[in-house]
């Protein structure tokens, strides 16, 4: 076969994955799901569909990994380089491994294969993130946090950090790190790329530490170089100390856990727009942030006949526990717990949650609601009514005191399906 010849067999292939691909995305979206399975065709058909695509891309490609905050972290970090003028390619569904990357993709390239943007900004589950980088090197990583999240896929806490740590050695320019986490930190020793870290001051970072890490944290405010810190926030304020200097916005963010994954990408941001000579100002990026919505189900309120509706993904007791500070006392409480995979099948982490912040539950719903129900009488929590059918549950949800403001707390599948029931009722940002 002739070197021309060859070329045009490439293209051939090329074109045909594409078109099927768009194709089954097409009709997958009709169907009204299955975001995963065009990418799971091209696949198929061409295993190095992802790096022919983004190996086009000028500034390279951001793998952000850990095992909370992902996609809170990737918008903020696609907002606020959008921000800056840079065109970025996302994975906006949350579809955290590489055939859910795929299927964003087709979403977005033409029927050549053209990818109009700079950068790809890419949230990837931990063990998939490792399956990614055989195929795409990035050229930055953001690790997160190493958590006790799914100990039922990972078996044990260590083996999720020697998988971030396979993302970090494969990274060319710059790794930006979690200086908070102790098996973090311990990677940065091992790397030859350039290092970079965010973290908490004192007075914040006690309040996520987990019962390993609080010995190991270190005392001073500043440990590292080039580090953002959150330094303190209120309801109305947050603060962020970079460098030598401390910005104040209003966030839209709630929360300390959202609030710390925006001192990851304000780290990250300012070392993609540095190594790429982006003119920028701190102050500009946290004005910036003080602008950007939770992510879907992140804390997302939308607005059922003038009713707001917050919807509150749990995964673990710590980050459950915060959410629930949010709960007013004229709020109505919905917690909707599914034990599908991508939820983890062990759900007996809630016995870990201390529930009595809250007076009454409206509704327990999804795979788990009687578990759940008796989880709250444990803690002398009365619930008024149990419905495992999600959308039978919202109904209740809304229908009981339709004029107060609600909550829904809900694992990760039963989030999207309330998220699409809730899109039925009112307009919710598009997750395509």
């Amino acid at each position: 076969m002739t070197q021309n010849s060859g070329t045009i067999v490439i293209m051939v292939k090329k074109y045909f994955t594409i078109a099927v691909g768009k194709s089954f995305k097409k009709v997958a979206a009709l169907r009204g799901g299955g975001s995963a399975l065009p990418g799971l065709v091209v696949e198929k058909i061409d295993p190095d569909f992802l790096r022919h695509i983004l190996s086009t891309l000028p500034m390279g490609v951001v793998i952000i990994s850990g095992t909370n905050g992902k996609t809170t972290t990737t918008k903020i970090v696609t907002e606020l380089l959008e921000a800056n003028g840079v065109k970025v390619f996302t994975n906006r569904t949350g579809s955290n491994f590489p055939r859910g990357v795929a299927a964003a993709l087709l979403g977005e390239i033409d029927m050549r294969g053209k990818l109009n943007a700079d950068i790809a900004v890419l949230e990837l589950d931990e063990a998939w993130a490792v399956r990614f980088i055989e195929k795409v090197q990035p050229r930055y990583s953001l690790l997160l946090n190493v958590m006790r999240d799914q100990l039922d896929r990972f078996a044990e806490i260590d083996k999720t950090a020697k998988l971030l740590e396979k993302v970090a050695l494969a990274t060319t320019d710059s790794v930006v790190i979690n200086q908070d986490d102790f098996r973090l930190q311990a990677i940065a020793a091992k790397l030859t790329a350039k290092t970079v870290f965010y973290g908490m001051s004192e007075q914040t970072k006690h309040l996520i530490a987990s019962s390993d890490q609080i010995d190991s944290i270190q005392e001073e405010d500043t440990p590292h170089q080039n580090s953002v810190l959150l330094k303190d926030f209120t309801d109305n304020e947050v603060h962020f100390t970079i460098g030598e200097k401390t910005y104040t916005t209003s966030p839209s963010l709630k929360g300390v856990y959202n609030l710390q994954n925006a001192a990851a990408a304000l780290s990250l941001t300012k070392e993609i727009l540095e190594t790429n000579d982006i003119q920028y100002s701190d102050g500009a990026l946290v004005e910036t942030l003080g602008t950007i919505q939770p992510a879907f189900g992140r804390g997302e309120t939308v607005s059922v006949n003038g009713t707001p509706v917050t919807l509150l993904l749990v995964k673990n007791p710590k980050g459950f526990q915060l959410a629930l500070n949010l709960a007013g006392d004229r709020d109505s409480v919905m917690i909707a717990i599914n034990d599908n995979f991508a939820d983890g099948r062990d759900m007996s982490w809630l016995w870990d949650v201390d529930f009595s912040r809250l007076k009454t539950v409206t509704v327990t719903s999804g795979v788990r609601a009687y578990d759940m129900a008796l989880r709250l009488g444990y803690d002398n929590i009365a619930t008024s009514s149990i419905e495992p059918e999600l959308e039978k549950a919202l109904h209740t949800l809304l229908a009981t005191n339709p004029k107060q403001p609600k909550l829904i707390y809900c694992t990760y599948t039963a989030m999207l399906s309330i998220r699409k029931i809730l899109s039925t009722k009112t307009e919710l940002e598009h997750i395509s």
